[in-house]
């Protein structure tokens, strides 16, 4: 009783805020063409590398979604640098995983957590582009390319975030799923919008967005980091884990349990509050919030085949390198200026009427079930299919 009391708890807190930034991550999306983000961070050296990180951090793409989006900055003429810079900083934060981290990890965590991605990001970019000769005509690029689920497209003209053009009325999207060309697909591109288009229509289009492909992409992710964050609340004594939860060791073994696992930005925070709760420092938190998302084996296979093997190596030096750096800068500032590191959540923390986190409970909590109900449908549906085809 005492798991289902705090994982309701964490549940009903955090939900307002999951909400905020699905919605602020779908007005981001249609507001934001990824042609417009194409042309802006095409092209080479220290600037586009620094703009490629920036702009990347906001982006609702999750660790799936980045790879074929990254793939098509390539090809629109974006340096090597400049595709990792934005390859590191989209799946380390986006704007709904620092609106929960607010709320399940603090402030101070909010504000560090992009800071760190960005930093991190043009570190690996400045790493990847260091042995990178600069090639001022825009060539044709590897005209064969892997998805992040297996999926190889050949069209090598104009490109989409996916790198690929679709010109059937059906294309494959970047997870496996058959969606119509106008539709959006989990990388992240969509079909630009008329002239005609007016706001309310895209707000419409962001919000279909957020409540399902979003919800859908995070879900599962968040209620085993949700279940893991409560079962620390009620197994784990406090500061059980502090005994090791501090230092290199302690980062290490989050570099160790985070290369294998496919988690996003937003449905990492929760584990992160469960670590942050047994007692782990802070920079160790923050080292499995940044290798994690950007650090899991499908990515590191994409970088390997379109950018290099060279491009792999600079690649995890930057991404691990940067989050002990700022892993160690994290515990420095909270020793040094005493800086208070706790969830936002709690009873004596609300900083919600209760009224608010039991809607948006309740509303997210359906958009779950929906979500999940719709992929164990369409996995058993292509599982009759192929039966049925052998």
């Amino acid at each position: 009783m005492d798991f289902l009391r705090h994982f309701s708890t964490l549940f009903l807190e955090s939900a307002p805020w999951l909400l905020l930034g699905f919605i602020l991550a779908g007005m981001l999306k249609v507001f934001v063409p990824m042609g417009w983000m194409n042309k802006q961070l095409g092209g080479h050296g220290l600037k586009s590398v620094v703009k490629a990180a920036i702009f990347g951090a906001p982006l609702p793409l999750c660790s799936c979604g980045v790879i074929p989006a990254a793939v098509g900055l390539r090809r629109a003429g974006a340096s090597k640098a400049a595709t990792t810079s934005f390859l590191v900083s989209t799946p380390e934060t986006g704007i709904d995983s620092i609106t929960v981290s607010y709320v399940l990890l603090g402030p101070f965590m909010a504000i560090v957590r992009p800071i760190a991605a960005i930093g991190s990001a043009i570190f690996a970019g400045l790493l990847v582009g260091k042995d990178e000769k600069e090639i001022k005509t825009t060539a044709s690029y590897a005209p064969e390319t892997s998805s992040c689920c297996g999926s190889a497209t050949k069209e090598p003209e104009a490109t989409s975030c996916c790198g690929s053009a679709a010109k059937a009325p059906e294309a494959t999207s970047c997870c496996g799923s058959s969606t119509k060309a106008s539709e959006t697909s989990c990388c992240g591109s969509s079909q630009a919008p008329t002239k005609t288009t007016s706001v309310v229509s895209k707000i419409r289009s962001g919000l279909v967005y957020a409540g399902t492909e979003l919800v859908e992409d995070t879900a599962l992710w968040l209620l085993v980091g949700l279940a893991f964050a409560a079962l620390v609340q009620t197994y784990i004594p406090d500061g059980f884990l502090a005994s090791w939860g501090n230092g290199l060791l302690a980062m290490l073994v989050m570099v160790v349990i985070s290369i294998p696992m496919y988690i996003c930005a937003t449905a990492s925070t929760p584990i992160a509050a469960g670590l942050l709760l047994a007692g782990v420092a802070p920079g160790a938190v923050l080292v499995f919030m940044m290798a994690g998302p950007a650090t899991n084996i499908a990515t590191l296979g994409v970088v390997a085949k379109e950018l290099g093997k060279k491009a792999l190596i600079g690649y995890l030096t930057g991404v691990l390198g940067g989050a002990l750096f700022f892993g160690f800068l994290v515990d420095f500032l909270v020793t040094k200026f005493h800086i208070s590191v706790v969830p936002q959540i709690g009873p004596d923390l609300t900083l919600l009427p209760s009224w608010v986190s039991l809607s948006t409970g309740v509303l997210l909590a359906l958009l779950i079930v929906v979500s999940i109900t719709k992929q164990l449908t369409a996995k058993l549906s292509n599982k009759h299919s192929h039966q049925h085809n052998h």
